[in-house]
Formats: structure tokens, sequence, C-alpha cells
């Protein structure tokens, strides 16, 4: 407390005791002992009530007991059933939670990953994929800032993601990896790898490169096939031994076909091999007749020229050419879609082809477009002439009906850069993107789309697309979101197919551990998305015949089916909406594979790595007798007291409002009891 509020309360209690003895022993009628008593009640309540007007300050302190956590990982993958280690993992669960020590001194928190990281209180063992980094990755967020060393049960084999071996820098707390599986070494003979791309052009080949890996110590034949139903297309010897462990065979194969085959590549399995089925993996190919060809015209050397030219190369159905006016108009007829960046004085020439072709185009503006040019070119918009420019942000328009965005985050991308001043259209459009200034959407489009004479047009006001695809990849780690979104803009222009009003999305094939999700939308007789119809998805699986029903669901400004719990197969599909006379129908293809089961042995090395590298201590699911024990006398996980001090204001304080209160009924009862009132 202060020096300057104890002398403010030494004085409220002169000033108090002074009033009250001038009221009660200089004039007071009443003499004697109840005199002083009354004298000290009224002082009680003078020098009360100056304290609350004083209100001086008081710290404080309370203490209490911090116990660390004892973070609990469990893989709840397929490949802890395969080890035959399901009941195993259960029951230790069961035990750690049942150990009054370990609760005593930990607050235990259990979680179970797959592809995703979910708390958890059952485990189910049917995860497709394994993803031991981002336990690590999610985790080190939520306990920062706590002693929080991890147990992590696990065989150790990750599928998917980010190497896991790397993450003791990012969770920088003890780990205690609990080793599931069989360490013993078996001798086997597996595909490694495939690679090959999702499309081939008919009449064209495709190649297809095959890693194989060889784990024992004898020299052993075997056989490379490859087939496609019940013909071998492909076939090659192998011979591996202790110091050639591994053979990589390269070969094309030809695309005779439209539509999607399917391939089977397999290592001829090896006498008493334990583990046959990563002897074989399954791959497709879709066959099409025809490549759309952008043209990305522009007379001016820009970073968003390149981004644009990857990010429409990343599908394999497309090629773009970055090309000159001149260049162009040389070889017009070869493309089906036209990108014009900031157009300028020579695109006189171009606007007039592109009408004879009556090709789709997207004009992108920025700071070097001559709008003067572009106003005069085309009635379409007209951009108010400043000679200003502007940065201008995006803002998604969740209402964007035409065909599915997802949401990037654009609210997190760089603002583009483009003229100062309104547009105004003179033919009914859609907006993609809203322009935003300084955090204020504006009702002005940034991305644009419209369809007028059976042709299709995108504006984008802004240049500065190299930026959004650069921060998409620090955003998600992969370029794919921003490619996807100028993949869909793209598919749309380069077709002039009438607008429907029922739309499915989806994939002629998907691997075995993909996610089998299928999207559609629907619009009333007016072309505006529907969000109240009910669609429904009837699924026929061709080998079986098994027909069974789901309903979509809806999500955002599309609905949306997960069908990933589906077994391998061809099958037929039809989506329809309830009380209209409308459905799409389509085929698709899941094919057969199981990454979880690829493996024989449980990844021993870099689990005990892992727990070396973060002065952990690794153990194996049947020799964890001493865990608790270890955990329990570890000094770095001792309970902490700890103390929190809090500055708690005198007028906070409720007993002296009671004090006040009990001292005036006092004194007024003695006074009413000797009639002094």
């Amino acid at each position: 407390m202060q020096t300057e509020t104890i002398t403010y309360i030494i004085i409220s209690g002169i000033i108090a005791l002074s009033l009250a003895l001038f009221q009660y022993a200089y004039k007071a009628k009443l003499k004697g002992r109840r005199a002083w008593l009354l004298s000290a009640l009224r002082f009680v309540t003078y020098f009360s009530i100056f304290l609350l007007l004083i209100n001086p300050k008081f710290d404080k302190v309370s203490y209490y007991n911090e116990k660390p956590n004892l973070v609990v990982a469990v893989d709840n993958s397929e490949s802890i059933n395969y080890f035959d280690q399901a009941q195993n993992t259960s029951d230790l669960i069961k035990s750690l939670k049942a150990n009054e020590a370990l609760n005593e001194n930990f607050n235990l928190e259990f979680y179970s990953f797959g592809k995703e990281i979910n708390p958890t209180d059952s485990l189910s063992f049917d995860e497709k994929q394994s993803n031991i980094a981002l336990v690590f990755e999610r985790l080190s967020e939520v306990y920062n800032n706590s002693i929080s060393p991890m147990l992590i049960i696990s065989d150790g084999n990750q599928t998917y993601g980010n190497d896991y071996a790397y993450m003791t820098k990012r969770y920088k707390q003890s780990i205690f990896p609990i080793i599931l599986g069989d360490t013993t070494t078996y001798t086997d003979i597996k595909v490694q790898q495939l690679n090959v791309n999702r499309y081939a052009y008919l009449k064209n080949k495709f190649p297809v490169e095959v890693i194989a890996t060889y784990n024992g110590n004898a020299t052993v034949n075997t056989q490379l096939r490859i087939s496609t139903g019940n013909t071998i297309v492909f076939s090659k010897p192998l011979t591996f031994s202790k110091s050639q462990t591994s053979q990589i065979v390269n070969v094309t194969l030809p695309a005779n076909r439209v539509g999607v085959t399917s391939y089977k590549a397999q290592v001829v399995p090896l006498e008493n091999e334990k583990n046959t089925i990563n002897n074989v993996k399954n791959f497709a190919v879709e066959v099409i007749d025809q490549k759309t060809k952008v043209a990305i015209v522009s007379d001016l050397l820009h970073p968003d020229l390149g981004a644009l030219k990857k990010s429409i190369e990343s599908n394999e159905q497309r090629n773009a050419d970055i090309l000159s006016t001149v260049e162009f108009l040389n070889k017009s007829a070869d493309y089906q879609l036209v990108i014009m960046y900031q157009p300028t004085n020579n695109f006189r020439a171009l606007f007039n082809e592109i009408e004879k072709l009556k090709l789709n185009k997207i004009v992108i503006t920025g700071t070097k477009t001559n709008w003067s040019l572009l106003n005069q070119l085309q009635s379409n918009y007209k951009q108010e002439l400043t000679n200003q420019i502007e940065e201008y942000q995006p803002s998604l328009n969740q209402n964007y009906s035409t065909f599915i965005i997802d949401d990037l985050s654009f609210g997190e991308f760089p603002p583009l850069k483009g003229a100062f001043g309104e547009t105004s259209f003179a033919v009914p459009f859609e907006t993609i993107l809203y322009k935003t200034i300084n955090g204020n959407q504006i009702d002005e489009p940034l991305f644009a789309t419209f369809e007028i004479n059976d042709k299709r047009e995108a504006l984008i006001m802004g240049e500065g697309l190299w930026r959004w695809r650069a921060q998409a990849y620090i955003n998600e780690n992969s370029f794919n979101t921003f490619d996807n979104f100028m993949g869909k803009l793209v598919q749309y222009l380069s077709t002039n197919k009438r607008r429907t009003r029922l739309n499915v999305n989806y994939e002629s094939f998907y691997n075995g551990n993909d996610n089998v999700r299928i999207t559609s939308q629907f619009f009333n007789k007016n072309y505006i998305f529907d969000d109240n119809a009910n669609l429904n998805i009837t699924l026929k699986n061709k080998d079986t015949d098994d027909v069974k029903s789901y309903p979509f669901v809806l999500k955002n400004t599309a609905y949306e089916i997960d069908l990933s719990g589906l077994e391998a197969g061809n099958y037929s599909f039809t989506v329809t909406v309830n009380n209209e006379n409308i459905s799409k129908s389509g085929e698709l293809k899941i094919l057969d594979y199981n990454v979880e089961q690829q493996f024989l042995n449980a990844n021993v090395t870099k689990l005990q790595a892992l727990a070396t590298n973060s002065e952990g201590t690794s153990y194996f699911i049947d020799n964890t007798s001493t865990l608790t024990y270890d955990l329990i006398n570890d000094s770095r996980f001792a309970t902490i007291q700890k103390s929190t001090k809090k500055v708690v204001p005198l007028i906070d304080w409720k007993y002296l409002l009671a004090l006040i209160a009990l001292s005036l009924s006092i004194e007024w009862f003695i006074r009413k009891y000797n009639g002094l009132i």
C-alpha cells in the first residue's frame, strides 16, 4: 500500500474520531458509558465511509499446485489391427486411466490419430492413413507453455504428411514412444513406389516408373508384371541380393481406348514370403482424346504470366502458352481460351480475332492497362478513367453459384494493384471476389464472370496474382488450393456448354486411400443456387450389383457427400433432386490399395531416435512395467506450486458495507431506547 494512501487513512481516522466525539462527547445530553458506546459506533460509521471514498487496494496472494500434463497419443490406424496389437493397445490405455499414482501426478489427456488428430475416449483402429507429424504440429500449439511429456503409442509407420523424425524441434517436450508391432526382420520383396500420371492422351504412350525393393540376405530372382484385366502388357525379370536391394523399372504403355483403364503392377512373391499384399500396387489412367490449350497473351513481362502458366498446367489436361499479340494472331485457331493480360495499344487486332473465332476469354487488368482503348474495344463494361492506382484486397462472395468456389482465406492474401475508379457493367454478371479497401468491402467486383451471346468471359481487376499463389503455398505448404481455384475458372471458361440446373463434380477414379467426395450444385429456374433442395445419390457396385442410396449434405454453396468408406470396385451412380424431374449419372472406380498393410515391422529405429532426440525413453508394448515408475520419479515432471497475486480494492469487500449497516442500526436502537429520537 502506498504511503499516500496510509496518510489519507490516518487523516480519515482523526476526522472520524473528531466528528464522533463532537457529536456525543461535546454537546450530547447523554453522559457516561452509553455516550462512549455511541461515539465508538459513530466513529466506525464515519471511518468506514471515509475508507470507501479512499478505496485503498490490497494484494491478495493465493497458492495452488499445478500438475504436469501427460499427453497420450494413440495410433488409430488399420496397421495396428494388421500387426495384431489392437487388444494390447486397448489394455495399456485402460491401465493408464486406472493408475491412481499416475493420475495423482499428471493430468492425463488422450488423443487418437490417423490422417487427423482428435481427442478421444475410444479406439476403432480403422483409420486409412497415419500422419504422425501432425500430432506434434497440433499439440505443440496446445501444450507449448506447460510441462507436457508425451506418450505416443504407435508402430512408427507413417503414410501421410511430413517426416516426424524432425518434429522434436516443434514439440519441445520429452517424448516416450510405446512401440507396437513385430520387430523381427523377414525376407520381403515389394513394390515400394509407383509413379504414373493420372491422364494420358489417345494414341499416345504414357510412362510408368516402378520402384521395387528387397529386404533379405540371399540372392533371389523374381519377375515384374504389369497387367490390365487378364492381359499382361509388360513383364521383366528382376534379381535382388544383399548388395542390390532395389531396382527402378521404366516402361511406356500405349493409350488406345478413351476412358479409365485399371492396371496392376506386381512383383511375383518369393517362396514363404510373409507379406504378399505389398507385392502389388493397382493404378489407373484416364485416357482423353483432347487437351485444352490456353493462350496467355501479353506484350509485358510480369511474374503473373509464369504463375498463370504453372497454375493452369498443374492439370495435365491443359496446356498454356505465353505469347505476344503477334505470335497469337499467327496461330489463334489452336486455342480454346485466351487470357488477355493487361491489354495495351497492340491488342486492337487481337480483340477482332477473338470476336471472329468466338473464343472465350479472361481479361486481366493492372497498372499498365490501356483502359481508354479497352473501353472502346468492348461494350460489356466500362472503367472510370482517373489515372490513379489503388490496392484491392479480395473478399469472397459466398453466394457465387456459377461453379463451386472454396474459401482460400482470401482475407489473408496480398492486395492486387489496379485502376482506381468505378467499374460499370452493361451486362448481367456474377461476382466471385469483391474489392476491399482498407478493410471495407465495396460493391464492386475484383473477379467477375458473365455470359453474353453464347460466350463466356471473366474480368480480373488487378495484377499480382503471383503473390496469391505464393501466399497459398505459405498457408497450405502447397500450391494446390490456388491452382484448383484458377483451374475451376479455366474449366468454366474453356467450354460453351449450356448451363444446367444440376451440376455434379467428381473424379473418374480414386486411389484406395483417397477421400471419395462428390459435390453437387442445384439451381432454381432462375439459376439461383437453391440451398433448400434435397439431393440423393444412388450408388451401384457394378461388380456385386449392390445398390445403396445416400443423402447429400449442404456445405456452403454446394452439396457434398463423403463416400470414403466404400470398398474397391467399379460404381455407377445417379444424383437426383426430390420433387424435381432432374438427375445426373456417371461412373467412378475405386482402386484396391491399403497403404496401412504395406509394412512388415514397426519402425523401431525412428521411434527410438525420436525418444533420444527429445530426452525421453522408448518402450516396447510388452515391456511397459517400469513406465509409470519412470514418469512419476522423473524430476522434470514434478508438481509445481504456483501463486497468483490479485490487487483487490476495498470497495469490493462486502463485509465493510455490512459493518456500516450494523453500526448505524445499533446506534439507532440505542438512541431510540434512550428517547433521543
